[in-house]
């Protein structure tokens, strides 16, 4: 929203709306500031009620010395202090609206005594023609900014002295306005009881969007960091799996190995699956995000460059791992370069679980518009031990393809062994044209 940065207009909270009679007799004798605040938009107009009002004090003050003085027939010098005195009002009521309407109703009634020798037939009194008019700016200057039930009690305090005023003193070939005043003072009230709920309700909206707001950056933190969380996640128990894996197979690679080398090395595989379940332990719940996530890989991330090493890392692992690449090599985007690692990476490492001393094959073929990969083994050698994983690779591989509108398969082979195959768009949808260039 367009708006001037300027200070909330004070608007009263449920707990003010709902005062007591203690509470509204409080605020009708209280002379707080409050000022009117300028209006939010349009900023060039910020200032346009507070000249309005001027305005209208400037006009109410001339109108009233020409009324007593055409209508009424007074020439007391009263009248000009009378005048200024109403025009006064109107303006110390965009500063202090209760101060100000009580200063407006001994005004009228210094105006009311002053006329009360010249009424003539028909002619309204103690309000002159003008006069609620005149005062009605106060009674919606007070209602902009005070509770409903204080603006209730301002205008019966005005209708009520109107009425012993008539009851007491009412010159007898006077005219009543005390239902023209109640009718003005009423429709003043309730105008300045809507645009006060308006802008009570625009406060909390605005108030609302900034919470909202907040929570929504509070919200992609927490997505971006449980990302980083997964990504982690993915390398280190790529990782711990490989060390088990490597502590598991050394007995087999030392001819006549001691047993104190077995219990160190079985040692390094139990502390390597405590942590690697711990690991998955804390971290599972991770997976339960959504696949869409749109957040952007954080640097540094592995790109198929680092293929090779990842491969000899298996292979010293003990598996035989060959790897073919057909088409073009080039790079790709980032998103889909993070990809193709994970899901090749993830593969191998259930390689290591499940299939321990099988022969793996990695291809990787460029194609036009989409990337293929494959990763298969042959029937394990040996049985598999027992895997603390928690079932989530094959979830987390299909996450990753499906976020970049690829798709991946996975099932056994007729002669024993295990494929994972993936085909990944080249560009994925909902790229910005700025992108394709820039990659291209």
């Amino acid at each position: 929203m367009n708006e001037q940065s300027v200070p909330p207009a004070p608007v009263a909270s449920p707990e003010q709306d709902g005062l007591g009679v203690r509470g509204v007799a409080r605020q009708l004798f209280t002379l707080r500031r409050d000022p009117l605040p300028p209006m939010r938009r349009p900023r060039w107009l910020a200032r346009l009620p507070h000249g309005l009002i001027v305005y209208a004090a400037v006009f109410f003050g001339f109108m009233t010395s020409a009324q007593l003085q055409d209508h009424y027939r007074v020439h007391d010098p009263r009248i000009v202090v009378l005048s200024l005195f109403t025009g006064f009002s109107i303006v110390a009521a965009m500063f202090r609206p209760i101060a100000a309407w009580w200063l407006g109703l001994v005004t009228a009634g210094f105006v009311a005594a002053t006329i009360h020798g010249d009424v003539g037939q028909g002619q309204s009194w103690p309000w002159t023609p003008l006069g609620p008019f005149a005062f009605a700016p106060l009674v919606l200057l007070v209602a902009l900014r005070v509770p409903p039930k204080v603006t209730a009690a301002v205008i019966g305090v005005s209708v009520a002295c109107t009425g012993v005023a008539e009851a007491l003193f009412r010159p007898e070939r006077s005219q009543s306005s005390a239902i023209g005043a109640l009718l003005v003072f009423g429709f003043a009230g309730l105008l300045g009881y809507a645009l006060r709920a308006t802008r009570l309700a625009r406060s909390q909206l605005v108030a609302q969007e900034s919470l909202t707001e907040e929570e929504r950056a509070r919200r992609t933190l927490l997505e971006e960091r449980s990302r980083i969380a997964r990504e982690l996640h993915d390398v280190v128990a790529h990782h711990m799996s490989v060390i088990s894996i490597q502590a598991q197979v050394a007995p087999h690679l030392v001819e006549n190995p001691s047993e104190e080398l077995k219990e160190n090395l079985a040692g390094i595989r139990e502390n390597a699956l405590e942590a690697l379940t711990e690991l998955r332990r804390v971290l599972g719940v991770l997976r339960s995000e959504q696949a869409g996530d749109p957040a952007g890989p954080h640097h540094p991330q592995p790109t198929l460059a680092e293929l090779d090493g990842l491969v000899d890392n298996v292979r010293g692992a003990g598996l035989e791992v060959t790897q073919e690449v057909a088409g073009i090599r080039r790079p790709l985007t980032p998103g889909v370069e993070l990809t193709a690692y994970r899901i090749v990476q993830e593969a191998l490492s259930n390689c290591l679980r499940h299939a321990p001393g099988s022969r793996v094959e990695v291809g990787i073929a460029y194609g036009p518009r989409d990337l293929h990969l494959c990763i298969a083994n042959s029937a394990p050698t040996r049985p598999a031990p027992p895997s603390p994983g928690a079932g989530h690779g094959l979830l987390g591989m299909r996450e990753r393809a499906g976020m970049l509108g690829g798709e991946l398969a996975a099932g056994p082979r007729p002669d024993g062994g295990y494929e994972v195959s993936a085909v990944l768009p080249m560009d994925p949808p909902g790229r910005s044209s700025y992108e394709t260039k820039k990659d291209a």
